[in-house]
């Protein structure tokens, strides 16, 4: 779909400024059909496993539009989800569903998973809401500065973005964890 037209654009068009900007160790984040767009591009996950993942249709061969719960893996080195425990995000896609083979899963940097209420993975639809392979929500390179998910962050930004009008918008810890790994350089 889109993901897929923006990957042609940015191999096409952008690629060499992509590289340059990549080797310059600028951060880049792909939310959603970004994800997408990262991933037939090349850009994830990168090395040897480029163009082993794609993202498909969901399981459940609909689009799902609801809130999701996420766990941060601790290990990751991804600079957007630093000393984040869990968030609980939107999503809203009909092909987010990550498939590649096992030892592809298994080599990836995933920064996030699905989970149910409690932070358990495996909980199953509607939990993992795509049926994404190992529960993986989103993933980053080796160097933690390319980031790609497919829940929403920048859908909840502020307290009125959510149905519940939480005190704080949980989302915008991933931006300013990217701000202030910027400021620290």
């Amino acid at each position: 779909g889109a993901g897929r037209v923006l990957a042609n654009e940015i191999r096409l068009k952008l690629g060499d400024n992509i590289e340059r900007f990549i080797e310059n160790g600028c951060l880049i984040m792909g939310i959603c059909n970004g994800f997408q767009a990262l991933v037939k591009a090349g850009i994830l996950p990168g090395g040897e496993n480029r163009h082993r993942l794609t993202l498909t249709t969901n399981d459940s061969g609909r689009f799902e539009c609801r809130w999701v719960h996420l766990a941060i893996n601790y290990r990751s080195r991804c600079v957007f989800t630093r000393g984040i425990e869990r968030l609980y995000l939107p999503v809203a896609h009909g092909e987010g569903k990550l498939v590649a083979d096992a030892a592809v899963i298994k080599s990836l940097d995933v920064a996030l998973y699905y989970t149910d209420e409690k932070g358990n993975r495996g909980a199953g639809y509607p939990h993992n809401p795509n049926g994404s392979m190992a529960d993986i929500a989103g993933i980053c390179d080796a160097t933690g500065r390319i980031f790609a998910l497919m829940p929403h962050p920048e859908r909840h930004i502020h307290y009125n973005q959510h149905p519940m009008w939480l005190k704080h918008g949980n989302g915008i810890r991933i931006f300013k964890n990217a701000v202030e790994w910027i400021k620290d350089l």
